[in-house]
Protein backbone atom coordinates (compact mmCIF):
# COMPACT_ATOMS: atom_id res chain seq x y z
CA UNK A 1 0.00 0.00 0.00
CA UNK A 2 2.83 2.37 0.83
CA UNK A 3 4.43 1.70 -2.54
CA UNK A 4 1.22 2.53 -4.41
CA UNK A 5 0.79 5.80 -2.46
CA UNK A 6 4.42 6.77 -3.08
CA UNK A 7 4.08 6.08 -6.81
CA UNK A 8 0.79 8.05 -6.97
CA UNK A 9 2.37 11.00 -5.12
CA UNK A 10 5.39 10.95 -7.46
CA UNK A 11 3.04 10.93 -10.47
CA UNK A 12 1.09 13.92 -9.13
CA UNK A 13 4.31 15.89 -8.65
CA UNK A 14 5.44 15.02 -12.19
CA UNK A 15 2.05 16.03 -13.64
CA UNK A 16 2.08 19.33 -11.74
CA UNK A 17 5.62 20.00 -12.94
CA UNK A 18 4.61 19.31 -16.54
CA UNK A 19 1.59 21.61 -16.25
CA UNK A 20 3.76 24.42 -14.84
CA UNK A 21 6.32 23.96 -17.63
CA UNK A 22 3.62 24.10 -20.30
CA UNK A 23 2.04 27.18 -18.71
CA UNK A 24 5.41 28.93 -18.53
CA UNK A 25 6.19 28.09 -22.16
CA UNK A 26 2.77 29.36 -23.26
CA UNK A 27 3.37 32.62 -21.38
CA UNK A 28 6.89 33.15 -22.70
CA UNK A 29 6.15 32.28 -26.32
CA UNK A 30 2.70 33.79 -26.69
CA UNK A 31 1.91 36.04 -29.64
CA UNK A 32 2.02 39.66 -28.51
CA UNK A 33 -1.28 41.51 -28.69
CA UNK A 34 -1.21 44.64 -30.85
CA UNK A 35 -2.37 47.48 -28.63
CA UNK A 36 -0.77 50.34 -30.55
CA UNK A 37 -2.40 53.70 -31.07
CA UNK A 38 -1.30 56.41 -33.47
CA UNK A 39 -0.34 59.34 -31.24
CA UNK A 40 0.97 62.65 -32.57
CA UNK A 41 4.77 62.53 -32.52
CA UNK A 42 5.54 65.98 -33.97
CA UNK A 43 4.23 68.51 -36.46
CA UNK A 44 5.36 71.28 -38.79
CA UNK A 45 4.62 73.97 -37.77
CA UNK A 46 5.33 72.61 -34.31
CA UNK A 47 2.69 72.30 -31.61
CA UNK A 48 2.24 75.68 -29.89
CA UNK A 49 4.87 77.37 -32.05
CA UNK A 50 5.05 80.87 -33.49
CA UNK A 51 6.28 81.14 -37.07
CA UNK A 52 7.36 84.35 -38.78
CA UNK A 53 5.76 83.54 -42.13
CA UNK A 54 2.74 81.48 -43.07
CA UNK A 55 3.44 77.86 -44.00
CA UNK A 56 2.13 76.52 -47.31
CA UNK A 57 1.19 73.19 -45.72
CA UNK A 58 0.76 71.41 -42.43
CA UNK A 59 2.50 68.11 -41.72
CA UNK A 60 1.84 65.80 -38.79
CA UNK A 61 3.85 62.69 -37.91
CA UNK A 62 2.38 59.91 -35.80
CA UNK A 63 3.80 57.02 -33.81
CA UNK A 64 2.05 54.37 -35.93
CA UNK A 65 1.08 53.90 -39.57
CA UNK A 66 -2.24 55.49 -40.50
CA UNK A 67 -5.27 54.17 -42.34
CA UNK A 68 -5.66 56.74 -45.16
CA UNK A 69 -9.42 56.34 -45.61
CA UNK A 70 -10.11 57.22 -41.97
CA UNK A 71 -7.47 59.87 -41.19
CA UNK A 72 -7.95 63.61 -41.60
CA UNK A 73 -6.72 67.01 -40.51
CA UNK A 74 -8.30 70.42 -40.75
CA UNK A 75 -6.98 73.86 -39.85
CA UNK A 76 -9.22 76.71 -38.72
CA UNK A 77 -8.67 80.40 -37.99
CA UNK A 78 -9.73 82.21 -34.81
CA UNK A 79 -13.31 82.48 -36.13
CA UNK A 80 -13.60 78.75 -36.93
CA UNK A 81 -13.26 79.18 -40.69
CA UNK A 82 -11.34 76.43 -42.47
CA UNK A 83 -8.03 77.60 -43.90
CA UNK A 84 -6.76 74.28 -45.21
CA UNK A 85 -7.35 73.30 -48.82
CA UNK A 86 -9.44 70.25 -47.87
CA UNK A 87 -6.90 67.88 -49.39
CA UNK A 88 -5.57 66.08 -46.31
CA UNK A 89 -3.83 62.82 -47.14
CA UNK A 90 -1.37 60.30 -45.80
CA UNK A 91 2.00 61.05 -47.37
CA UNK A 92 3.33 58.83 -50.14
CA UNK A 93 6.22 56.78 -48.86
CA UNK A 94 5.53 57.51 -45.15
CA UNK A 95 2.32 56.05 -43.75
CA UNK A 96 2.97 57.79 -40.42
CA UNK A 97 2.68 61.29 -41.94
CA UNK A 98 -0.52 63.23 -42.57
CA UNK A 99 -0.35 66.42 -44.63
CA UNK A 100 -2.60 69.14 -46.06
CA UNK A 101 -2.05 72.30 -48.07
CA UNK A 102 -3.02 75.62 -46.51
CA UNK A 103 -4.61 78.72 -48.00
CA UNK A 104 -2.56 81.93 -47.62
CA UNK A 105 -2.63 82.73 -43.90
CA UNK A 106 -2.61 86.26 -42.48
CA UNK A 107 -1.06 86.80 -39.03
CA UNK A 108 -3.09 85.08 -36.33
CA UNK A 109 -3.57 81.93 -34.30
CA UNK A 110 -4.69 78.74 -36.01
CA UNK A 111 -6.12 75.50 -34.66
CA UNK A 112 -5.13 72.13 -36.10
CA UNK A 113 -7.70 69.39 -35.50
CA UNK A 114 -6.80 65.81 -36.40
CA UNK A 115 -8.58 62.48 -36.36
CA UNK A 116 -6.67 59.35 -37.30
CA UNK A 117 -7.10 55.61 -37.34
CA UNK A 118 -3.96 53.52 -37.06
CA UNK A 119 -3.39 50.56 -39.36
CA UNK A 120 -4.55 48.28 -36.53
CA UNK A 121 -7.89 50.20 -36.36
CA UNK A 122 -7.40 52.22 -33.16
CA UNK A 123 -8.84 55.75 -33.40
CA UNK A 124 -7.17 58.79 -31.81
CA UNK A 125 -7.76 62.50 -32.15
CA UNK A 126 -6.40 65.76 -30.91
CA UNK A 127 -5.80 69.42 -31.57
CA UNK A 128 -3.18 72.09 -31.12
CA UNK A 129 -2.53 75.66 -32.15
CA UNK A 130 0.23 77.58 -33.85
CA UNK A 131 0.63 81.30 -34.47
CA UNK A 132 1.71 83.13 -37.62
CA UNK A 133 3.54 86.46 -37.52
CA UNK A 134 3.39 87.40 -33.86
Amino acid sequence: MRIKLANAAAGDVANRGLIWCLALAAFLFRTPVALAHAFLDHAAPAVGSSVASAPAEIKLWFTEQLEPAFSSVEVTDQFGNRVDAGDAKVARGDATQLEARLKPLPPGTYKVIWHVVSADTHRTEGQFTFTVGR
